[in-house]
């Protein structure tokens, strides 16, 4: 089974600049989107053999996250049942005869750390959320966390740290998850591996360069690391 999960920064932008000839080239099973920033009744996207789930958010052009499936769910939660996180469209759950697939875009922390302390309140309830599902059957969860979550993970740690994403609050949370039963499917395979990331800055030609951050992931029930076959970050792939 092939999972693809992408940070499109606004689907319809992404629409223009290759997002449909990559969907049809990886050819996935289930393909997840986060920032979607847009309500499905405000794009026409459809793939022939997928079915598509999105959770907006409250607020226009903001946020938002959406799956696309060949397989036909047996349910589909959109949010995790406390209002309070549930207004940004940012986590779309699918039962699965023997897993649970998440889709999951944590908010951002922000430049001056604004939210992170709400960022902290978040992570604890995700925490719990994937905990209860993982109690019923294996989880699969996807996407933007937002954080890198060792030296290894980022380009500049030293100089990084205490910004947005490389907290030492937002590692911990990250710990916390991994410890709690799950496994970063990248980390799985490739333990040692460097200068692999899935974010880059607009400044600086980072990307040219590969000054990145890994903040993009596929986080497993530990009871399943043995069905992992590989974890590829495509980063040959831009909006072109």
């Amino acid at each position: 089974m092939k999972l693809i999960s992408w940070n499109v920064n606004g689907i319809r932008a992404a629409l223009n600049k290759g997002f449909k000839e990559f969907f049809e080239e990886v050819n996935a099973d289930i393909f997840c989107i986060q920032e979607t920033k847009c309500k499905p009744d405000q794009i026409d996207l459809e793939f022939a053999g997928y079915t598509s789930y999105w959770n907006s958010a409250e607020k226009k052009g903001y946020s938002g996250t959406a799956i696309f499936t060949k397989i036909k769910p047996i349910s589909v939660t959109y949010g995790i049942g406390i209002e309070e996180h549930d207004k940004e469209g940012r986590v779309i759950t699918l039962e699965f005869n023997n897993f649970y697939m998440v889709d999951i875009y944590t908010p951002n922390s922000k430049r001056e750390l604004e939210r992170l302390a709400y960022r902290q309140i978040w992570e604890d309830e995700i925490r719990k959320y994937l905990l209860n599902l993982n109690t019923k059957k294996p989880v699969i969860m996807c996407g933007d966390l937002n954080v890198a979550h060792k030296e290894i993970d980022l380009k500049n740690p030293k100089t990084n740290r205490g910004n947005a994403g490389f907290t030492d609050e937002e590692r911990e949370k990250m710990t916390e998850l991994l410890d709690a039963g799950f496994i970063d499917t990248f980390r799985y395979i490739y333990p040692e591996k460097t200068d692999c990331y899935s974010w880059w800055s607009y400044m600086g030609r980072a990307r040219e360069k590969n000054i990145g951050w890994r903040i993009d992931y596929f986080i497993v029930s530990d009871s399943i690391k043995d069905k992992i076959e590989d974890a590829i970050i495509y980063d040959k792939v831009t909006r072109k």
